[in-house]
């Protein structure tokens, strides 16, 4: 397995709707983010993470993908080289 990449120093702060997302893990999704299968065509070895919203929130997704609480930020990237 490959190491995700960067996809953003900082979290990428949506308002979501109820619903299923697959937030992207490898980073070289070009819909940031959510997954585009990007890792498949790639072989990164990495999958994404299926998350349901049960109601509408406003969402912090990790976007340097080495939270330890993925999918979601929890300020990792302001460690990050």
């Amino acid at each position: 397995m490959s190491e995700p990449k960067v996809a953003q120093k900082a979290p990428y702060v949506k308002d979501e709707k109820p619903g299923k997302y697959a937030w992207c893990a490898c980073g070289h999704s070009k819909n940031q983010p959510y997954c585009d299968g990007s890792h498949s065509k790639m072989n990164t070895g990495i999958t994404p993470i299926i998350v349901e919203l049960t109601e509408a929130k406003k969402v912090a997704w990790c976007g340097c993908k080495q939270s330890k609480t993925k999918p979601y930020c929890d300020g990792t990237h302001k460690h990050l080289p």
